[in-house]
């Protein structure tokens, strides 16, 4: 399970199984959906076992989405995502990613993932 904490000290929380990212704020037990949360799919507003999150000085959240094999952006509010990394089905191309785990994104925008099965790191 894949978590973090924004610098407003919100905690994001994958929810692999239920195929969603939520956000909690201190004492908070039910959470928010901020990724995901329309049952598992490939379209814009679904993931498939979702790994590892990652959240933006803009609060936007990356996901790693495994069975997709792509990483999502998803921006504060929004009601679905935007394929920043693969997404062009599961290969080794420079396009394609191959079971997507860690996502990390720098001051400049730059997403790197850990792109578990092809044994690299992607920008």
């Amino acid at each position: 399970m894949g978590l973090t904490m924004d610098d407003n000290g919100y905690l994001y929380v994958v929810e692999k199984r239920k195929h969603e990212v939520r956000r909690y704020k201190i004492d908070d037990t039910q959470g928010t959906v901020v990724a995901g949360g329309n049952g598992e799919g490939n379209r814009l507003d679904q993931l498939s076992s979702p790994y590892y999150v990652f959240v933006d000085r803009d609060h936007s959240v990356y996901v790693s989405d495994y069975y997709n094999h792509r990483v999502m952006k998803w921006e504060e509010g929004a009601t679905q995502g935007i394929v920043v990394a693969g997404g062009h089905r599961q290969g080794n191309s420079l396009t394609q990613l191959n079971y997507p785990q860690g996502v990390v994104v720098d001051q400049w925008g730059t997403v790197y993932v850990a792109d578990y099965s092809n044994h690299r790191i992607v920008r």
